[in-house]
């Protein structure tokens, strides 16, 4: 049964969630070329110096937490390779790849990936702890590119965009991209900010046009056609936590799709 509703309140255990930007929206995710720089992107090499920059001012950007709505969509689907686009420090993927995916992680970012790749390896040597035949393999492949150029190669089970927005590049080409490289029988994900609740500390760094509803991404991306069996579109609210602790509730749009055999 496909979820229909304009806005649902849930509560979750983390306010600020990470990677793609499901927390503070001046920190709006990141993955795209020139993605919410304030000067402007001027392609790659731009957008991965500002974002390469931005991850060396702090130790961490993101809550180092899977963003919840990936974990409440994708926690029953059956593993296999999963895409995850704008992976950022890599809680999405490394969350996926310890529930069983093999997962291709992409971002603008050397210095984000290799931060991941460093979550990644932290979070295996936990596992090898208790593994009784010693170290456990990776299941990510790590790499960067930009997702204004750059097209996936091959299809996946899952592909998952989680809160990809830019004030330079339009959504509707990587997501497009995205849906592209679903097999049949796969799952496309996306989830972003929704236009109409976002919280008020965003200011310059955002414009109207970064953001979609469900109603408008599922249009977009065809998922009405008679190719996709379409399994979620709503929106749900829950409550962030600003830059200087202010209190908000903002709303997800979550859109999942099957492509039909």
């Amino acid at each position: 049964m496909t979820e229909h509703a304009p806005h649902q309140h849930e509560q979750h255990e983390h306010e600020a969630t990470h990677d793609a930007g499901a927390g503070l929206l001046d920190d709006a995710g990141p993955g795209l070329s020139g993605h919410a720089d304030p000067e402007g992107g001027q392609g790659i090499r731009d957008a991965a110096a500002l974002w390469d920059e931005r991850y060396r001012s702090k130790p961490q950007i993101w809550s180092g937490k899977p963003n919840p709505q990936l974990v409440r969509e994708a926690g029953g689907l059956r593993p296999g390779h999963a895409l995850d686009l704008g992976c950022g420090e890599g809680a999405d993927a490394i969350w996926l790849a310890q529930h069983g995916w093999t997962v291709t992680a992409v971002d603008v970012s050397a210095v984000a990936l290799e931060r991941a790749h460093g979550h990644e390896k932290a979070a295996l040597a936990r596992e090898s702890v208790h593994a009784a035949e010693g170290a456990i393999a990776s299941r990510i492949h790590w790499q960067q590119a930009d997702l204004e150029e750059w097209h996936p190669e091959g299809s996946y089970d899952l592909v998952t965009s989680q809160f990809l927005h830019s004030q330079e590049l339009a959504w509707q080409g990587p997501l497009r991209a995205a849906a592209a490289a679903v097999k049949p029988g796969g799952t496309l994900l996306v989830v972003g900010h929704h236009p109409d609740r976002l919280p008020p500390w965003g200011g310059a760094h955002t414009h109207h046009n970064m953001f979609y509803t469900a109603d408008e991404l599922v249009r977009e991306l065809e998922l009405d056609s008679p190719g996709w069996q379409l399994e979620v579109q709503t929106s749900r609210e829950r409550p962030v936590t600003g830059p200087e602790g202010q209190q908000a509730t903002i709303a997800d749009v979550v859109v999942r799709a099957s492509r039909l055999p």
